[in-house]
C-alpha cells in the first residue's frame, strides 16, 4: 500500500489486443471504486508454451515492486509460459503477496478462470446435435498441449454419445495458428471424402479453414460447416461469419477485480469458473450475428492509418536517437507527440564505452545503476528547449542498483503518476535480448489507440538507445585505434603520423601565421652502453625516462614525438622560456632515476630553436636546426 492505496500488479502480453484492453478497461473501473491503483507489466508478444525461451521483454516481471504490492494477477494464457508464471509467483510467495491466476491454475494461487471445457462442449453439440453432422472432423492446437488435448477429449465424448465412432483419420493439428492450419487443410482436401464439419480449438484457426474450403470450391456451411472458440472480433469479419463461443473477458475482469478485493480484504475466497458465451453463426447454418461488427470496423480503420503514421515517425525517432553525438541529445530525440505519456528509466551502465555492453554476456554484467532519461511531460513543458529532464535529475550521480520500478529518482514521480487514477502501463527495454531498462506508459484516458502504440514506442525507443550505444562504442574503438596509430607504443608520444596530423591542422590555419614556435630536442646519453650492459629492455626504459622527462617539463598543449630511436623532441606553439625548461628536463631525468630505481644513470642532451609560423613553413628545417644546436651540446659533453 502506497498513499493509502492498493497497489495491484497486472502481469499480462499484448495489451493492445481488444480482448485484453477489454479486461484491464473493466478491471481498473471495478479496482478504482475501492482506490486502488493498478500497474500493467506487459511483454509484446506470446510466447506459445515454448518453455525454452526467456525473452529479454520478461524482465519486466523482475522490475515489479514486489515487497509494496497488495496483490498479483497473471494471465497466465496470455503469457503462454509456465515458466515465467512460476517465476513470478515465487518471487509473490517471498513476499506474502496473493496471486490470482486468470486462465491457469498453479499450487498455492487463486484462480479465476473460463470454464472452457464447459465452452467447448456447448459448440461441439451445437454442431453435433443442432446441425446433425455425422463425419466431423477435429482441427486440434498443439500436439501434446493441454488446452488442446482437453478439447480433444471433448470432441471424442460429445460424438460418442452422438453414436459417431471416432478414428485418427478425424484428428488434424493446426497449432492454433494459421500457416499450420493451412497446411493440415491441404491435406484434408486430398481426400476423396471431405468432413461434413471441422470443428476448430480455436478461432485463427476456424477463420483459416473456412478460407481454404472456400478457395478450394467448397460451399461453408452447405457442404461443410466450420466452427471456432475464443470469440475473437476477427469471426465477425469472415465470409460467412464463424460461428463460435465467446470468452467474454469483461466477465472474467469483473470476476478477478472482486476476488483482488476480497483478498486484500483478507476474506477467503474459492476459485471462480466461468462459462463461455455460445455464438451460433452464418459458417454452421445458424442466422447471421453481427456483435458489434460495425464499430469494430471503424476502430479496425482508424488503427491502421494510425500504425502508419506512428511508424514513419518512430523510425525517425530511432534514426536520431542512434545518430546523437552526446547522451542528453540522445534522451532529448525521444521526445515527440508520438511518445507523450512515457517515461523512461535504464542502467547507466550501458553507457560505460570501454565495453559493449549488448556484446557482453548478461552473466557479466555489473549491478545495475537506473536512473530516469526522460519524462514526456516535462519535455513537453519545454519543448522548444528540447529538455529532457531538470539536471538535478538527469545529471544525478547517485547509485541506484535496486530492480524495481518504484525505486531511484523516480519513485516519486511514479507515484505521483500513480495517484492520476490511471492504470501505468511498464514494458521492459532490451536490445539483442539484454534487457537495461524499462518504459513507464502514463495515458490519462482508456483508448486502445495508446495502448497499441506502447508496443511499437517501447519497440523504437529500445532500439534507438541500443544503436546509439553501438555506434558510440565503434566511435571510441576507432578513437582507440587512431590514438595507436597516431602514437609511439613505447613512450606514448605521438609517432610521425601523429605529429604530423597534429601541427599540420594547426600551420595551415592563416589565423595563426606569426605564431612564436620552439622545437626542443633530447637525445638520451650513453644508449649503447645501456643497451650492451643491460639488455635492449633496459634501453627502452631508458628512452622512455627521456619522453617522460620531457613531457613533464614542457607546458600543456606541447607537441611531443619520437620519430624513432632515442631522439625525441617538443615542439612549442606561442611564448615560452626554453632556457628554463631544458634544465627542468634534467631535474626530471633524476627524480625518474630514482623513482624507477634504475640501475645505471640517465642523462640526455637537449637543444632548442625559436622561429615564427609563416605561410609555407616547413617543421623539418625547424627540427634540423635543433637537433643541431642538440650535437652542440652533446659535443661539449663528450668533450
Amino acid at each position: 500500500m502506497i498513499n493509502g492505496k492498493k497497489i495491484i500488479a497486472l502481469c499480462a502480453s499484448r495489451i493492445y489486443d481488444p480482448q485484453i484492453y477489454g479486461f484491464i478497461k473493466t478491471l481498473h473501473e471495478t479496482l478504482q471504486a475501492d482506490n486502488c491503483a493498478l500497474l500493467i507489466f506487459g511483454i509484446n508478444s506470446d510466447i506459445y508454451w515454448a518453455e525454452d525461451m526467456n525473452p529479454a521483454e520478461t524482465y519486466i516481471f523482475d522490475l515489479m515492486p514486489y515487497e509494496e504490492l497488495d496483490c498479483i494477477m497473471i494471465m497466465d494464457e496470455k503469457i503462454k509460459s509456465h515458466r515465467v508464471s512460476s517465476r513470478i509467483i515465487s518471487r509473490a510467495k517471498e513476499t506474502s503477496v496473493p496471486v490470482i491466476i486468470i486462465d491457469g491454475s498453479y499450487e498455492g494461487t487463486h484462480h479465476v478462470n473460463f470454464d472452457y471445457e464447459a465452452g467447448f462442449e456447448e459448440i461441439t453439440r451445437h454442431v453435433i446435435e443442432r446441425h446433425h453432422a455425422r463425419h466431423p472432423h477435429m482441427m486440434a492446437g498443439l500436439p501434446n498441449n493441454e488446452f488442446s488435448d482437453r478439447r480433444i477429449d471433448i470432441f471424442k465424448k460429445v460424438i460418442a454419445e452422438n453414436g459417431i465412432p471416432f478414428d485418427d483419420s478425424m484428428l488434424s493439428y493446426g497449432d492454433f495458428w494459421a500457416d499450420p492450419t493451412r497446411d493440415a487443410m491441404r491435406e484434408i482436401l486430398k481426400r476423396d471424402r471431405l468432413p461434413d464439419a471441422i470443428i476448430c480449438a480455436n478461432d485463427i484457426m476456424a477463420i483459416n479453414v473456412n478460407d481454404m474450403l472456400q478457395e478450394a470450391g467448397i460451399r461453408v456451411p452447405d457442404q461443410v460447416i466450420v466452427s471456432g472458440f475464443d470469440g475473437f472480433d476477427e469471426v465477425f469479419f469472415s465470409t460467412p461469419k464463424i460461428a463460435t463461443s465467446s470468452c467474454d473477458t469483461i466477465l472474467l475482469a469483473e470476476a478477478a477485480g472482486s476476488a483482488a478485493l476480497k483478498l486484500m480484504n483478507h476474506e477467503s475466497i474459492g476459485d471462480t469458473y466461468i462459462t463461455p458465451r455460445l455464438i451460433p453463426n452464418e459458417s454452421c447454418g445458424c442466422t447471421e450475428h453481427n456483435w458489434n461488427a460495425l464499430n469494430m470496423m471503424a476502430s479496425f480503420n482508424n488503427n491502421f492509418y494510425r500504425h502508419q503514421d506512428d511508424t514513419r515517425i518512430l523510425y525517425d525517432i530511432t534514426s536520431n536517437m542512434e545518430t546523437s553525438d552526446t547522451l542528453w541529445d540522445m534522451a532529448a530525440s525521444i521526445h515527440n507527440h508520438k511518445t507523450k505519456n512515457s517515461l523512461t528509466v535504464v542502467d547507466m551502465n550501458i553507457f560505460d564505452m570501454e565495453e559493449n555492453y549488448f556484446m557482453t554476456s548478461p552473466e557479466k554484467h555489473p549491478t545495475p545503476n537506473f536512473h530516469i532519461i526522460n519524462d514526456a511531460d516535462y519535455a513537453e513543458e519545454h519543448r522548444f528547449d528540447r529538455i529532457p529532464l531538470p539536471d538535478e535529475l538527469f545529471y544525478d550521480k547517485t547509485v541506484n542498483d535496486k530492480e524495481s520500478v518504484l525505486s531511484g529518482n523516480f519513485r516519486d514521480r511514479i507515484i505521483e503518476l500513480m495517484d492520476s487514477g490511471f492504470p501505468l502501463v511498464f514494458n521492459a527495454l532490451d536490445y539483442m535480448d539484454h534487457p537495461f531498462g524499462f518504459n513507464c506508459y502514463f495515458y490519462r484516458e482508456l483508448v486502445i489507440t495508446n495502448y497499441s502504440r506502447s508496443a511499437i514506442v517501447t519497440s523504437a525507443i529500445s532500439m534507438g538507445i541500443g544503436g546509439f550505444v553501438n555506434l558510440q562504442y565503434q566511435r571510441r574503438l576507432l578513437e582507440k585505434v587512431d590514438e595507436m596509430y597516431r602514437h609511439d607504443s613505447l613512450t606514448g608520444l605521438y609517432n610521425r603520423l601523429g605529429f604530423h596530423k597534429v601541427f599540420d591542422a594547426f600551420a595551415t590555419q592563416e589565423e595563426n601565421f606569426g605564431t612564436p614556435i620552439t622545437v626542443i630536442m633530447s637525445d638520451l646519453d650513453g644508449l649503447k652502453f645501456i643497451n650492451d650492459n643491460f639488455g635492449h629492455a633496459e634501453g627502452d626504459r631508458a628512452i622512455t625516462a627521456v619522453a617522460t622527462a620531457l613531457k613533464d617539463a614542457c607546458p600543456n598543449g606541447a607537441m611531443c614525438a619520437r620519430f624513432g630511436g632515442d631522439e625525441l623532441f617538443a615542439v612549442l606553439l606561442g611564448d615560452c622560456d626554453p632556457q628554463s625548461i631544458v634544465p627542468e628536463i634534467d631535474r626530471n631525468l633524476g627524480r625518474i632515476e630514482k623513482e624507477w630505481n634504475l640501475p645505471y644513470s640517465v642523462a640526455a642532451s637537449s637543444g632548442f630553436f625559436t622561429t615564427t609560423l609563416e605561410a609555407g613553413f616547413e617543421i623539418t628545417k625547424a627540427l634540423k636546426q635543433a637537433d643541431t644546436e642538440m650535437y652542440k651540446i652533446k659535443t661539449k659533453k663528450k668533450a
